[in-house]
């Protein structure tokens, strides 16, 4: 197994539209889920698209944490984490269909983009497929974080960055600072005349 380099803002790959997977049971598949695995557990992250390890085909692998430690991180960095685990997942050629209209804006971060944030309106309920591994379809409902999980995984393969769906830019910036200037709801509500 191998970490692979992460590409980053800025790269052309990552503005690209990837192609489908045409042999999801060929072996070098199998090795290079395997080396995303590794970089994806290596970088701390919940998901990584092909694209963003230098190959443009249409494949991603995610996971959602629990409300554990590990979620916590991502509470800390200003970003919605559901209590819903949803185990790593491969999925190959996917296809996501909005369910109902509604949307919610919440903080997302990206491996490509490191160190920064902004908030990005999703559609809350989706339903997704694709084809798994072991070459079986996978066909699911999600909602909340796992919701956008996905979505955000899959628009790498479409060539889209999230900071591309921000509707407000002054959400947009480095965590650090942005960590600075939050204040939560219950807080500002408590402080105001």
């Amino acid at each position: 197994m191998a970490i692979l380099k992460i590409a980053r803002m800025g790269h052309p790959i990552l503005g690209m539209k990837s192609v489908p997977v045409e042999d999801p049971g060929a072996p070098e598949i199998r090795y290079f889920v395997d080396d995303m695995i590794d970089t994806l557990d290596d970088a701390g992250g919940v998901g990584l698209a092909a694209p963003q390890v230098h190959l443009p085909i249409r494949l991603v692998i995610f996971k959602v944490p629990d409300a554990s430690a590990a979620a916590e991180r991502y509470r800390a960095a200003g970003l919605e984490v559901g209590t819903e685990e949803i185990p790593l997942t491969v999925l190959m050629n996917p296809v996501i269909v909005a369910i109902g209209n509604e949307t919610h804006a919440a903080y997302e971060g990206c491996l490509s983009i490191p160190d920064m944030s902004g908030e990005v309106h999703r559609p809350v309920h989706i339903r997704y497929s694709g084809i798994g591994l072991d070459g079986e379809t996978i066909a699911r409902e999600a909602t909340g974080f796992h919701a956008r999980v996905v979505q955000h995984e899959c628009d790498h393969l479409d060539g889209i960055l999230y900071p591309q769906r921000i509707s407000d830019m002054r959400t947009f910036g480095y965590n650090d600072e942005l960590r600075k200037s939050f204040v939560p709801k219950e807080e500002a509500e408590e402080d105001t005349p």
